[in-house]
């Protein structure tokens, strides 16, 4: 007794957390320390301190105490009764078929990256966001921008209110295929959108959003960046909200104080901030829970953010090789593999060193990503950093040149498919992959495709329309427009550099459906010649 007599002293006016794990051992319930660290919200720490200062009774991973010491209900003084008030906790009763339902697409859903610091939320955490939304917020017509989404809050938020139009935007392509799938399937207004934010927010999801919900990387440098990114995605800059998670352990408050200085930076009015609002399978450092903030832009937000996105690192996470503490000086990949005098390219993409073909034009990954080149070079030379791999098909996609050389950090697991196949000839020698274009194609739908792709930065239905127009005398705008609608009901506002990679391997046979529904239609005859630029 002395020893938790004197944790709990040590809490000082803090002591409801420690008190609120006795109380949950005070029940007489097996536990697993997740599930008591989850339900307290309470760091790991501190619970195995306390379970330290008491005998227990285990079953494998399951624990209880086996004789509750004399007045330790007494000491522990808190019922889950008198927990802080969860703001829309009277709300969930009403809504189990929702969390049953999100329980079974969460537990279907692929795997939480660590390289990505991600960590599920548990399904109530997910439905009570979307909850908090509805009843904070009008919805009707409204939009929700999901930046990042490996909780699924875009299907729990769309299945509880239809009438919300939700864009989602990760850099994981497999949360983007699960989202897109369940929401095919079950009707919902969902599309989803590739991004590695460091790199940009997509085009399509700049000034669309009412309302934006993150929760990022927990490092002062995830923070400002997921954030800076959901502000940018909003279009209502005098009523726009951002929903932001993140949670610290009590032990750490400097860590919490750093972030929210990178948010202060932002000049965003915290308007209220619900403790321990989110729980997780995991993160238990952190008690398995995270705050949810509610924040509103200034007219100071905008000018901050833009000069913020132009400063942040590519090191946001706390795991894997775009960790905080594992970043180290750009270039030097680069260095190791870089072009040979010979094939100097008339433009180097990425973060080389100064030393390394001085002369030549350079300009950043983002840049190259944004809008089309001005120039035309016949040689172009990239470098990835480690950790962003994943923007390598869209980088190629990006680029409009003869010949390609791009230095990755390591040797690529695997080369690009479709579409990019039909677009260059790849080959990799270790950490470099070489892209040579492919000849201009002749058959019509491969006209229709590189015209498409050549043209990656444009919007897809128009380049789309284009393409078909090109290829069939006498097509109009208007019928080249339904054409695509009924290939690729996707491809509305979308870029080809914004496609999940799903969509992308999708991409060449919906262009063959709409060139033979045009033949089929007797709209014309094919015209000769190259609907491309030049190969």
């Amino acid at each position: 007794m002395e020893g938790i007599e004197d944790l709990i002293a040590r809490a000082g006016v803090d002591g409801r957390r420690p008190r609120a794990v006795l109380a949950a051992l005070a029940g007489g319930r097996w536990w697993t320390l997740a599930d008591l660290v989850r339900e307290t919200a309470t760091s790991r720490r501190t619970v195995e301190a306390l379970l330290r200062e008491v005998e227990l009774e285990r079953s494998g991973d399951r624990f209880r105490l086996t004789r509750p010491p004399s007045g330790i209900a007494g000491i522990a003084g808190v019922t889950r009764e008198a927990a802080p008030a969860d703001p829309v906790a009277h709300l969930l009763p009403g809504h189990a078929d929702l969390v049953a339902t999100m329980e079974e697409l969460i537990a279907r859903a692929p795997r939480g990256r660590q390289a990505l610091d991600h960590v599920a939320a548990t399904a109530d955490t997910v439905v009570r966001r979307a909850l908090l939304m509805d009843a904070r917020f009008w919805l009707d017509g409204a939009r929700l921008l999901c930046v990042g989404d490996h909780d699924l809050t875009s299907l729990a938020t769309a299945l509880l209110h239809p009438g919300v139009e939700i864009t989602v935007v990760d850099i994981d392509e497999r949360i983007l295929d699960h989202i897109s799938g369940h929401a095919e399937r079950l009707g919902l207004s969902v599309r989803t959108r590739w991004a590695d934010l460091r790199l940009g927010l997509p085009a399509s999801a700049h000034a669309w959003a009412d309302l934006a919900i993150t929760d990022p990387p927990y490092t002062p440098e995830g923070i400002g960046l997921f954030t800076a990114r959901a502000v940018q995605g909003l279009r209502d800059r005098e009523q726009g909200r951002v929903l932001l998670a993140y949670g610290a352990s009590e032990r750490t408050p400097a860590l919490a104080l750093k972030v929210q200085h990178a948010l202060s930076q932002l000049n965003l009015v915290s308007e209220a901030i619900y403790p321990d609002f989110n729980r997780y399978f995991g993160a238990e450092a952190i008690g398995s829970a995270a705050d949810l903030y509610v924040l509103r832009p200034t007219t100071k937000t905008w000018p901050a953010v833009a000069a913020r996105v132009d400063g942040l690192s590519a090191a946001i996470y706390t795991h894997g090789p775009q960790s905080v503490e594992s970043a180290g000086p750009a270039g030097q990949a680069a260095r190791a593999a870089a072009p040979d005098p010979g094939e100097a390219p008339e433009v180097l993409v990425g973060e080389w060193p100064k030393d390394v073909l001085p002369r030549v034009q350079r300009t950043r990954l983002a840049t190259w990503l944004a809008k089309p080149h001005a120039g035309d070079p016949r040689r172009v030379a990239i470098a990835v950093p480690a950790g962003m791999e994943a923007a390598l098909p869209r980088l190629l996609l990006a680029t409009r040149a003869r010949e390609v050389r791009v230095t990755l950090a390591e040797p690529p697991g695997g080369l690009p498919g479709a579409p990019l196949t039909s677009l260059y000839e790849l080959s990799a020698e270790g950490s470099v992959v070489r892209a040579v274009r492919l000849a201009a194609p002749e058959t019509d739908e491969g006209r229709v495709l590189r015209h498409i792709l050549d043209n990656a930065h444009g919007k897809l239905a128009n380049t789309w329309r284009e393409g078909l127009i090109r290829i069939r005398d006498g097509l109009t705008k208007k019928q080249a427009r339904a054409l695509v609608e009924a290939a690729a009901p996707w491809a509305g506002e979308v870029t080809v550099l914004e496609l999940p990679a799903g969509r992308l391997a999708e991409l060449p046979a919906a262009v063959r459906a709409s060139v033979r529904a045009a033949e089929e239609a007797g709209a014309g005859v094919s015209v000769s010649g190259d609907a491309g630029r030049p190969g």
